[in-house]
């Protein structure tokens, strides 16, 4: 997300932090099965194992590492800048633990990387912790890293959570860290409903006013949203009870918990506790007739389409206003290519925004540099070992005023699908009705 330092376009797309300049959109185009998904995919499997603690089961594991190196280990790193801080946290991992796992505080090249922690297993399989000189020095500082390798730090888990909760003034660094993870990296993928929305409708009166004005200007059919609460006893009735049980204990366990379940049609349920007694919530959706009278809609009524832009809204809105870091894998999925163009255009246009959006997309309508810079545009190909390629547009030295749209159907950019002569198929026979 680094500017090249020759394009002069678009200058509201960059931000300035910590001496250094971040841009604030990015696309990614390639064919099928060229590796989009996959940079979304290791992203939010790191930020599981960072969020959980826990590695996923070997069985997993072994299946995600089996293409190129099934015996060898799996290196995932990212850097990033939070509260002004600028990290770099990287970790390991084998067959069934973590090798390595490492937090710094980035120098951006600049300047020696510094050490916040370093974790690592030696050869008789035992942790060992690398900590600041600082924090060794400080009243306790050795024994509390002694307690951290022999009985707190486990093989199968990450570490960063576990010290991000320790009450150490040293380790500031760890909650900044882990807090941008859990809060501040969001993964949107085509399965992914927006958790807690009918909630946040609720509680938030400008957001809700937010989000009502963008749906309606989708003109999809809605006119209001509304959310819906309930008791819990009045929600689940009498022929649910162990469900009810069970939702109240987590949420007894857990006091200011947010638990969002899907029904059996699909749609997110919220149960929350609200005023000493736990409630339900679920988001409704108000048409109108013809004769102009209200009639509300299940969420599971609306279109693909709809839903799919509601579970944005959020993300729309913090885009805006936090410095937050989105990633949507295909980003135009179920929705029509000019509107699609038009959120992202709005987005683009708008030079007081404060978040990332990076996305995979097939839309080549968004192929437009007067939304994009094209140092904001990647391209995506597998070489011929099977690793993904990524390359920017701004190798290529195009003119702003070029139509790359039209060059990137054409194949000048690489990235699409080179397709065998479908005329050579010989598809009458697989016909049973012939």
């Amino acid at each position: 997300m680094i500017p090249a330092p020759r394009f002069t376009r678009l200058k509201g797309h960059k931000y300035q932090t910590h001496g250094i300049e971040l841009l604030k959109l990015a696309s990614l185009y390639g064919a099928n099965g060229a590796g989009k998904s996959n940079l979304i995919r290791s992203l939010s499997f790191l930020k599981d194992i960072v969020v959980t603690g826990d590695l996923p089961s070997p069985m997993k594991l072994k299946r995600m590492k089996h293409f190129h190196s099934p015996e060898g280990s799996m290196v995932l790193g990212v850097e990033f800048i939070n509260q002004e801080v600028p990290y770099l946290y990287a970790v390991e991992i084998g067959e069934q633990s973590v090798l390595k796992e490492e937090l710094y505080i980035s120098g951006l090249g600049k300047r020696e990387d510094e050490l916040v922690f370093e974790r690592s297993t030696n050869k008789g399989g035992k942790t060992v912790l690398r900590l600041s000189e600082g924090f060794l020095n400080s009243e306790g500082g050795r024994v509390l890293k002694g307690i951290l390798e022999n009985n707190l730090i486990k093989q199968n888990k990450t570490c960063l959570k576990i010290l991000s909760e320790l009450d150490n003034s040293l380790l500031v660094d760890t909650r900044n860290a882990y807090r941008w993870f859990k809060q501040k990296l969001v993964i949107i993928t085509p399965s992914v409903r927006s958790s807690g929305l009918a909630h946040r409708l609720d509680i938030d009166e400008e957001f809700h006013q937010y989000a009502e004005q963008i749906v309606c200007s989708f003109s999809v059919g809605i006119k209001k949203l509304q959310t819906v609460t309930k008791p819990i006893a009045e929600f689940f009735g009498d022929d649910n009870k162990a469900d009810m049980e069970a939702l109240l204990n987590k949420v007894t366990e857990s006091p200011g918990t947010l638990l969002g379940l899907m029904n059996s049609d699909g749609e997110e349920i919220v149960v929350v506790e609200e005023n000493g007694r736990v409630v339900v919530k679920q988001l409704k959706t108000e048409h109108a007739t013809k004769e102009g009278r209200p009639v509300m809609f299940d969420l599971s009524e609306e279109s693909d389409g709809s839903r799919r832009l509601m579970n944005y809204l959020p993300a729309l809105k913090d885009l805006l206003t936090k410095d937050v870091t989105y990633f949507i894998d295909e980003i135009e999925r179920s929705i029509h290519p000019l509107l699609i163009k038009e959120i992202i255009g709005k987005f683009s246009a708008d030079d007081n925004t404060k978040g990332q959006l990076i996305c995979t997309t097939h839309e080549s309508n968004l192929l437009d540099q007067e939304i994009f810079r094209q140092d904001e545009i990647w391209f995506v190909e597998k070489d011929l070992s099977g690793s993904s390629d990524l390359y920017s547009l701004c190798d290529f030295k195009e003119h702003n005023t070029k139509d790359i749209r039209k060059g990137y159907l054409s194949g000048r950019y690489g990235s699409i699908p080179f397709l065998a002569n479908l005329k050579d198929l010989n598809w009458d026979a697989y016909d049973i009705d012939r």
